[in-house]
């Protein structure tokens, strides 16, 4: 393999064209954003969904209601459910690391990994890992020494936060960097959620979002094959630009659907603002934010984000139930309660 960086010509008129039409799409998306000020509910919200999506190209498949009830229930039981967990928990640790450390270091990248498989493996050391096409024959072997595969990723680490490195838009160098992760395949297992987490990281350590909201794991379900025969082609025909332009063309795709889902959520919160205005006496801006924050909530989630005790807490859940804003169900020992609206919403776009 080669370093980074690459001797192509990456500013060809196919990629610029496609980069112009994906650079508007992620700005207005990233303006959509910052109409909702409390970064939590789309953190939870959207991250959640990406986390369904990105393990379901790893065959790691749960319903919505069984991820919206593992992440509230501590005594729910659904090994895929909290596969997806891991996911969520591993996106959220590597958006910290970008807002405290200000870049994504090779240490970092495997805490990640070790997030989503909880078994301290770090890099590959053994040969032998080989990648395979649906009838079992090995069409790639990546780097097998383990001295190459920590070179290669320290030359990652480098290509991501040194941009004297090569003079591009940070949109291609997403698509170059994501195309040399996975070739370096670097974990014995994990190496897909890893890579399409970096990518949703680098837009965020560029600037190009404030929040990891953007995922691209659903293009990739949509067009599963194309993503694996278009990496094939660049390693075995060095087809880089067919690469580049289909990335470019998911970010675009991607980020109009995700402008519309913080719109309906936006909508959402405003019509849930209204109805608690007229049908209760509790109305709070805190209080629209808290049940926004998780499709399901409990009495604790209100009782911390609105700094109120306990029995207040539940007094005003009940008049939410009461006002048919939401809806109460028990769960082993457990009630909780469910924005039927922003679980169908959801729900919908799954």
């Amino acid at each position: 393999m080669e370093n980074l960086p690459l001797t192509f010509d990456f500013e060809t008129v196919p990629i610029l064209k496609a980069l112009n039409k994906a650079s508007r799409a992620l700005a207005e998306l990233k303006g959509e954003v910052r109409t909702i000020p409390n970064e939590t509910i789309l953190i939870n919200t959207l991250t959640l969904q990406e986390a369904k999506e990105s393990s379901a190209i790893e065959n790691i498949v749960t319903t919505q209601d069984d991820l919206f009830r593992a992440e509230v229930d501590d005594t729910f039981k659904n090994i895929n459910a909290k596969e997806v967990q891991h996911y969520s928990k591993a996106l959220r640790f590597g958006f910290s690391v970008i807002k405290n450390q200000g870049g994504l270091s090779a240490n970092s990248i495997k805490e990640i990994q070790a997030i989503l498989e909880p078994n301290k493996g770090g890099f590959r050391k053994m040969p032998g890992t080989t990648l395979k096409d649906v009838k079992g024959n090995i069409i790639y072997t990546p780097p097998q020494s383990a001295i190459e595969v920590d070179n290669l990723m320290r030359n990652l680490e480098q290509y991501i936060n040194n941009d004297s490195l090569q003079d591009l838009d940070p949109l291609i160098k997403m698509a170059i960097i994501h195309f040399q992760f996975e070739s370096i395949h670097p974990f014995y297992d994990g190496n897909g959620r890893s890579g399409r987490i970096i990518n949703i990281l680098y837009l965020v350590l560029k600037g190009l979002m404030d929040i990891p909201v953007l995922y691209l794991s659903r293009y990739i379900i949509e067009n599963k094959m194309d993503y694996y025969d278009l990496i094939q082609a660049v390693r075995d025909e060095h087809k880089y630009e067919d690469w580049v332009v289909w990335i470019l063309n998911g970010i675009e795709e991607t980020a109009k659907t995700t402008t519309k889902m913080v719109q309906d959520i936006n909508q959402l919160m405003l019509s849930c603002a209204h109805e608690i205005q007229n049908k209760t006496n509790i109305y709070s801006k805190e209080l629209v934010d808290a049940l926004f924050v998780h499709p399901y909530t409990k009495i604790s989630f209100i009782e911390e984000a609105l700094s109120v005790h306990r029995n207040t807490a539940a007094n005003q859940l009940k008049m939410l139930v009461d006002a048919g804003i939401l809806d109460k169900i028990k769960l082993g020992r457990s009630n909780f309660y469910v924005n039927k609206q922003l679980y169908s919403l959801l729900s919908m776009e799954s």
